[in-house]
């Protein structure tokens, strides 16, 4: 391509060569088969058998190592991750297996949904059950405080256009120091971070997990909620509880450290409210600062989750009213 090109025009055409060349077919084409909250892309091939999936991570944005380092940590552990079939990691282009077009979200309904949670709750606990290698990175008191970050920088102030007086921000640097702590009080496990329907995959073995380049040491039960609690999706209260409990029961039966059955409820439920305000502010980001506002539309989700979980919580009350009486009312009707 010429010096001055498009980056974009520029980018398609080196993806599409080093595709035909990783195939060796120089007739092969590429089609669009899903973008994901970040800078990768996914491209089905068109025009061969099997079909494959390029992912394009451009190095600039989106390093492909830390993806490719965790999957053979995963599949080493038994975890059913993509097959690399060629890769480039200085161009950011891999080749993978296809998997199919369909994730858990779109195949997960009502009367399938404890099959595809138990069969979730495997890979999951396959997951947990691996060790760490040394210096591997962990969910600490930064990462956990600079993620609550995100709810006061990104959707108090940006979306909501909010200040906070004095009295509010003690009141959330005091609900946060809790939730900080409650979370590093709990056992520690692998977590993938966002071991979702969305990132699950329904393979003829079972289900396959993707996404999970952001793995890092830390609280147990966040997976699990993750997984129940969905971005995407939401279930009745009751349903949830019982999957809770089976997750809890298979990981005791499996050696996992997870404690008491009321103390992992109580654990899941403080480590909803910090994964459930991060992801909101994640959510305003990816508007606010990557153009992408179909996020927002989830959002009332979270707070319905943290309405039926606060009130059970005296400790975390003054959450509960400064959302009640500050957030809710200054939110605009798209979110």
């Amino acid at each position: 391509m010429p010096r001055d090109a498009d980056p974009i025009a520029t980018r398609e055409h080196d993806r599409l060569a080093w595709a035909r060349a990783a195939l060796g077919d120089a007739t092969a084409g590429l089609e669009r088969a899903s973008v994901d909250a970040g800078f990768r892309s996914y491209w089905r091939t068109t025009g061969i058998a099997p079909a494959r999936i390029v992912m394009d991570s451009p190095p600039d944005k989106e390093d492909v190592r830390p993806w490719l380092r965790i999957r053979a940590l995963l599949e080493g552990g038994g975890v059913r991750v993509p097959r690399v079939l060629a890769q480039d990691v200085d161009a950011g282009f891999l080749l993978l297996e296809d998997l199919g077009a369909r994730t858990c979200l779109q195949v997960i309904d009502s009367g399938n949904a404890d099959g595809v949670f138990d069969a979730a709750i495997t890979q999951l606990l396959q997951l947990q059950a691996i060790a760490p290698p040394a210096g591997f990175p962990a969910y600490d008191e930064a990462l956990l405080a600079r993620e609550l970050r995100l709810f006061d920088e990104w959707f108090i102030a940006r979306h909501l256009g909010l200040t906070l007086d004095c009295g509010e921000l003690e009141a959330l640097e005091l609900v946060y120091r809790r939730l900080i702590d409650a979370a590093l009080a709990q056992p520690r496990v692998l977590v993938h971070r966002d071991f979702m329907p969305r990132n699950l995959m329904p393979v003829p073995e079972g289900l396959a997990v993707l996404d999970f380049q952001d793995a890092v040491v830390g609280p147990i039960a966040y997976d699990a909620l993750s997984l129940f609690k969905d971005a995407f999706l939401s279930w009745p209260e009751d349903r949830v509880a019982g999957w809770l409990d089976r997750y809890h029961q298979r990981a005791r039966e499996a050696g996992l450290p997870v404690p008491a059955r009321e103390c992992f409820r109580r654990d899941a439920d403080w480590i909803g409210v910090q994964r459930h305000l991060k992801v909101i502010g994640i959510f305003a980001r990816l508007w606010h600062r990557d153009g992408k506002p179909k996020y927002l539309q989830d959002v009332p989700r979270f707070f319905a989750y943290m309405d039926a979980v606060l009130p059970k919580y005296p400790e975390l009350a003054p959450l509960q009213s400064l959302i009640d009486n500050r957030l809710k009312p200054a939110m605009p009707a798209s979110t």
